[in-house]
């Protein structure tokens, strides 16, 4: 399959005698929209800890564009293309989205120190970083502080900040957790209309967040992929449902 952008052979970690992540092979193609499910410690955030650089594998390779990256810093991974979403309150609270966003970009263009002193003369990253606040409705809330922001925008701006960096593929680990459900449809309506040429892959527990907004489910137990598939294929899966949904739990 040469359109997997982000991919892992025989990916294996312990914590002790606890294996967390069991011989994954795992393969995102460009432009995915991919969910990651499975109870709470089937290993889904471990995942993404070995995919962005957090952890290192103690056996198994992680592969970019074809290329073994398994070695590389965190920060080395997003300069080549993969981002994820941290929270942000801590990091940016006096902040606008506006002033954030562009900090986040011309750290990309590899002058960030300097930005506050010279926001002016970085007039085209402010244009980019108003255009991403639009592309996620957030350019009405451009000029707040981040801390006055409502969760769900918080969210959205977690999301502007690795857009920020380019991504190829851009990693999300529970985007509408704590997020009012009246919201959390907005914010993936958002997440579903970003480019097309960056592929996402998210971890949900709300299942019909996932059932409406992924092309392809993947299910994760104790460390190891089970199935994947459509989300009317894992609906159907005898082994889902028993091991996940519960019996008798049905979703259309």
């Amino acid at each position: 399959m040469s359109d997997v952008i982000l991919a892992t052979e025989g990916l294996s970690l312990s914590f002790g005698a606890l294996a967390v992540t069991q011989d994954v092979n795992y393969g995102l193609p460009k432009g995915a929209r991919y969910a990651l499910i499975g109870p709470n410690g089937a290993g889904k955030t471990t995942l993404i800890n070995l995919l962005t650089g957090v952890f290192a594998p103690a056996a198994g390779r992680i592969l970019l564009s074809g290329e073994d990256i398994t070695k590389l810093a965190p920060h080395e991974r997003v300069k080549r293309g993969i981002a994820r979403t941290f929270q942000i309150n801590t990091l940016f609270g006096q902040l606008t989205p506006l002033q954030a966003v562009t900090l986040a970009i011309c750290e990309r263009r590899g002058h960030g120190a300097r930005w506050l002193a010279s926001l002016r003369t970085h007039k085209d990253a402010v244009e980019e970083a108003y255009a991403l606040l639009e592309l996620l409705n957030l350019a009405s809330s451009a000029e707040r502080t981040t801390v006055e922001l409502a969760y769900g925008r918080q969210r959205l701006l977690e999301i502007a900040l690795a857009l920020a960096m380019k991504p190829k593929v851009l990693l999300l680990d529970e985007p509408a957790a704590g997020v009012p459900v009246g919201e959390s449809g907005e914010l993936f309506d958002v997440i579903s209309n970003l480019p097309g040429d960056i592929a996402i892959l998210f971890i949900e527990h709300d299942m019909n967040l996932v059932f409406k907004f992924a092309k392809r489910i993947t299910v994760m137990v104790s460390g190891r992929i089970i199935v994947e598939g459509s989300p009317r294929e894992i609906a159907a899966d005898p082994q889902v449902r028993e091991v996940y949904l519960g019996r008798g739990h049905h979703h259309g």
